[in-house]
């Protein structure tokens, strides 16, 4: 890519200015540094996190990054933001469980493999949604395997082998946290849990799931933090792309 640059201003077809432009890291807009060559370094575009961003703030970052991407995720964001940048960008979908504002030009084929997101508890489904509309959205298939919590393992059980023919899982929960600890006993893929806030007052709005999980006996288990499902889905979707050997980065050179 910076050899066809310089090659370009060389034979005169392209301007300095335009060669500074196209090798330019990020897009500045004056309350946002845009870092538009994000999925060249890490394999994924850029994520915009939505709480604390105005509006119009989140209209400008997705309509820039829309141009140079495939897809667009938007976490934490209200419906009266997504129905403000929806008025623009109509082809945008808001998830009110997620809290989530997507787009992607085009849904990938599956091929039979996955990611396993497994939840706990209805109460813990805001943060399972936003673990599967995250992965969905970075082009990764995604079973949802919902209310299987230890409380009636049966229900698990029914769907165990559907979770061991995942690549990897990410297991939701709150109260005592106890769910990935045993399904670390059931399964070889790796395992990414996500503690909640859900809970009753010794819960301490996830800090109890959270030392469980991280306490876990069982082995493969690794955690994140208390509801951040986005969090958990990009760790397992790196995963996800390295076993099946999926190409993370554009056949250009890396510009830091």
């Amino acid at each position: 890519m910076i050899d066809d640059i310089l090659e370009q201003v060389q034979n005169g077809t392209l301007t300095a200015a335009e060669a500074k432009g196209k090798l330019a890291s990020y897009e500045n807009l004056g309350f946002v540094k845009i870092d538009h060559h994000r999925k060249k370094r890490q394999g994924f575009p850029e994520i915009v996190f939505g709480e604390g961003k105005t509006a119009e703030q989140i209209l400008m970052i997705v309509q820039s990054l829309r141009i140079r991407n495939n897809s667009v995720l938007v976490t934490r964001i209200s419906r009266e933001k997504a129905v403000f940048v929806q008025k623009e960008c109509s082809d945008f979908e808001y998830n009110e469980i997620a809290r989530t504002l997507a787009w992607v030009k085009e849904k990938p084929k599956s091929d039979g493999t996955y990611i396993a997101i497994i939840c706990a508890g209805t109460s813990d489904l805001p943060v399972a949604e936003e673990a599967a509309v995250t992965a969905e959205t970075l082009g990764i298939p995604v079973r949802r395997i919902y209310d299987v919590g230890v409380a009636g393992l049966h229900r698990l059980l029914d769907h165990i082998d559907e979770i061991r023919s995942a690549t990897v899982s990410v297991c939701v929960a709150g109260m005592e946290g106890a769910l990935p600890s045993v399904l670390g006993g059931l399964v070889m893929n790796p395992i990414i849990a996500v503690p909640t806030s859900v809970g009753y007052g010794a819960n301490f709005n996830g800090l109890s799931a959270l030392l469980s999980m991280l306490n876990s006996c069982a082995s493969g288990v690794s955690v994140v933090n208390i509801d951040n499902g986005f969090g958990a889905a990009y760790n397992a979707a790196l995963i996800y792309k390295l076993v099946h050997k999926k190409e993370i980065n554009d056949d250009e050179d890396i510009i830091f």
